[in-house]
């Protein structure tokens, strides 16, 4: 006689999918997902991410700290300062990811340093998979040994993962080549002539010619990123809320500078990876703390260009913020549904692109313009292009 199937108890019943990552929507403890991916998968996520390594000092540099006080000089000198921005590389040379770092090495004039890019802001994810140490060599040294430009970066989930083997300790490849003691060419460079950059740590406030850069590390978890918990703590929010008030108390002073606020999951993204809610909520009640909110929001993680406007009323007034997912550095692309004019609560999808490319970021003292150059193997077109007016906080 056949015997009866056993039925598992309430707290182990068994999920309808094992690998939920595929959906669109955030995983809401408060609206449990019948398949399982709600308050389950939160929780465990929220078991594995890991402890945020201190920073050094009080988590701040200066673009003089970067490329030296004569250049940062000459830059302001024109009235604007450029900057690249893109995640999601880690492949090699001859992938994507070059025709990427050779399209961006275009836009350097050896004969005019000041009217070039003032640097490559990497917005996550240099590195993909284990044995990152050695990976460092043909995924970051190699696609940018043309490549003239200092490069700066926030960690993605992939640089802070965790392989008990090759990768025992999270972010250990990130610091070493991105927050070393000093600006040194490492030995797994070999030949290739480019230096490791010394941030304070893997959270930071960049101060520079007419921009003021504030990155962030969202943690290990593919779906959602996280700035504080209980294991990583509450020691990133506080930085940024103090961060947050020493920004806000400059502009009561009239010294204001437009603000670009990163992280490398996305608050808000329609396809490859689901929204961070939870990180937003997060960040808006530390900007909220702090008397100031980014002009322009800038993310990765989904391996695609996706375009949102978001409009609030803060401080009194009405902002619209331009919220730019720019994942395509070189990995493998993901498709990304047609931006239609979709809005959703406090959003609208303005554009998207499923391809590679890169951000062209100017800032002046009136405004900040994000730029998309679109890559398609040798050929680079603009795509997109959105301008912030300082003054009115709206968008163009």
């Amino acid at each position: 006689m056949p015997k009866k199937p056993r039925r598992a108890s309430a707290s182990s019943a068994a999920l309808r999918f094992a690998h939920p990552f595929y959906t669109t929507q955030a995983p809401d403890k408060r609206k449990p997902h019948p398949g399982g991916f709600g308050t389950r998968l939160l929780d465990h996520i929220q078991k594995n991410v890991q402890r945020v390594p201190a920073p050094k000092g009080d988590s701040t540099m200066s673009l003089s700290d970067i490329i030296g006080p004569d250049s940062v000089q000459a830059i302001a000198a024109t009235g604007t300062m450029t900057f690249h921005a893109v995640g999601d590389t880690g492949r090699r040379a001859d992938s994507p990811q070059g025709q990427v770092a050779s399209a961006m090495a275009q836009d350097y004039d050896v004969v005019h340093p000041e009217r070039s890019p003032a640097f490559f802001f990497h917005l996550g994810d240099v590195i993909y998979g284990n044995d990152k140490d050695q990976r460092y060599r043909r995924e970051f040294y190699e696609p940018y040994v043309h490549y003239p430009g200092k490069i700066i970066a926030i960690a993605g989930n992939h640089d802070g993962e965790v392989f008990p083997n090759t990768d025992p300790v999270s972010l250990r490849a990130f610091l070493a080549n991105f927050c070393a003691p000093r600006q040194a060419v490492p030995a797994i460079a070999g030949t290739i002539f480019r230096q490791t950059l010394n941030q304070p740590g893997v959270y930071w406030l960049l101060d520079a010619p007419f921009v003021q850069i504030v990155g962030l590390y969202s943690n290990v978890a593919e779906n959602p990123g996280f700035i504080s918990g209980t294991i990583p703590g509450e020691a990133q929010k506080n930085w940024l809320i103090k961060t947050l008030k020493g920004i806000a108390k400059d502009r009561s002073a009239g010294k204001r500078k437009g603000l670009v606020l990163a992280t490398h999951h996305p608050p808000y993204t329609s396809g490859g990876h689901s929204p961070s809610k939870e990180m937003l909520a997060d960040v808006d009640d530390a900007c909220t703390k702090g008397g100031v909110m980014p002009d322009l929001f800038l993310s990765a993680h989904a391996h695609s260009y996706q375009r949102y406007s978001r409009t609030i009323r803060f401080a009194g007034r009405s902002m619209e913020i331009p919220f730019i997912v720019a994942g395509c550095g070189g990995i493998s692309d993901q498709a990304v549904p047609p931006a239609t004019g979709q809005k959703v609560d406090d959003h609208v999808f303005e554009n998207s692109r499923k391809g590679y490319g890169y951000l062209q970021v100017t800032a002046s003292a009136a405004s900040l313009t994000a730029k998309l150059v679109a890559v398609d193997g040798e050929a680079r077109s603009d795509y997109d292009t959105v301008t912030v007016d300082l003054a009115t906080n709206t968008v163009r």
